[in-house]
């Protein structure tokens, strides 16, 4: 996949691999708070290879798209920066998105003016979310501010995390999730502005837009959640279908919050079910 920069809201650049047919239906992939879009790689890489045309975004922040100098990260920024991204596309695009980027994308399917999509997946992200698995994703990005003197002691970081993922035989796969300080020592690839002020707002203004947005949704709709999610509960499923009815749901046995990371052959096969169905 080659990478290209986009202009986001006020023009702040944005970083995109792309891969697959030039003309073919654009699928965006938009990744969680704190990862890359390099978090997509094997199902980037899968979904190209079934022929789709894949763009994976870095949001604002992250990864090698732009810090905002103002220090915005909140959710208009990603929605704006993402409306100038569809913006850029000839046909209308289908929107993943996980976790921070899943509410990005339903913020964008859900609120006016309403712009053509294709189809609107969710990985592992309703309105109301469990604030105590919340609170873990925090404590996770916080837990490290002066970084890793290597690789290996990242991995060791993420699998205490992620301690029922098997730990991958070389730690070499997270180089593109980290960058190196002026001190040598390798930090998380994200503007530590994200999680500055309050840490956990208060939830309530939030969930009643995801809502609001939920409801408005007028496009194909599919849920992918992880069965062993700390985030998404059976109640917070039920009230997602109940505010997008012809909403389909999947559930990943064994996956956890990071569902393609997880189980990636179970996430493609869902999502990849999903879409050929709506050609």
């Amino acid at each position: 996949m080659e990478t290209q920069k986009f202009a986001g809201a006020l023009g702040l650049q944005l970083a995109a691999s792309i891969g697959g047919p030039e003309h073919g239906t654009p699928i965006l992939l938009l990744h969680g708070g704190g990862q890359t879009r390099h978090a997509w790689r094997h199902a980037a890489a899968d979904l190209v290879g079934a022929g789709r045309r894949v763009i994976s975004l870095d949001l604002r922040g992250h990864g090698d798209s732009q810090w905002a100098p103002d220090g915005d990260y909140g959710f208009d920024a990603f929605v704006a920066d993402l409306r100038a991204v569809i913006a850029t596309q000839e046909q209308p695009p289908a929107l993943v998105g996980a976790s921070l980027g899943g509410l990005t994308a339903l913020l964008v399917a859900g609120e006016a003016p309403l712009l053509p999509l294709r189809a609107l997946v969710l990985v592992d992200v309703v309105p109301r979310l469990e604030r105590e698995g919340v609170m873990q994703i925090v404590r996770f990005m916080l837990a490290h501010p002066d970084g890793f003197a290597n690789l290996d002691e990242a991995a060791a970081a993420v699998s205490a995390y992620l301690p029922h993922r098997t730990r991958p035989g070389s730690s070499s796969g997270l180089r593109k999730n980290l960058r190196e300080g002026s001190d040598g020592r390798l930090r998380w690839h994200w503007d530590p502005q994200l999680l500055a002020g309050e840490r956990v707002p208060d939830p309530e203004p939030a969930i009643t837009r995801f809502e609001a947005a939920a409801a408005a949704v007028r496009v194909p709709t599919l849920l992918v959640r992880g069965a062993r999610s700390e985030m998404v509960s059976e109640q917070g499923v039920q009230d997602f279908l109940r505010l997008i009815p012809s909403a389909e749901f999947v559930d990943v046995r064994g996956a956890g919050h990071m569902v393609a990371g997880d189980d990636n052959d179970a996430f493609n096969a869902a999502v990849e079910d999903f879409l050929e169905r709506l050609d």
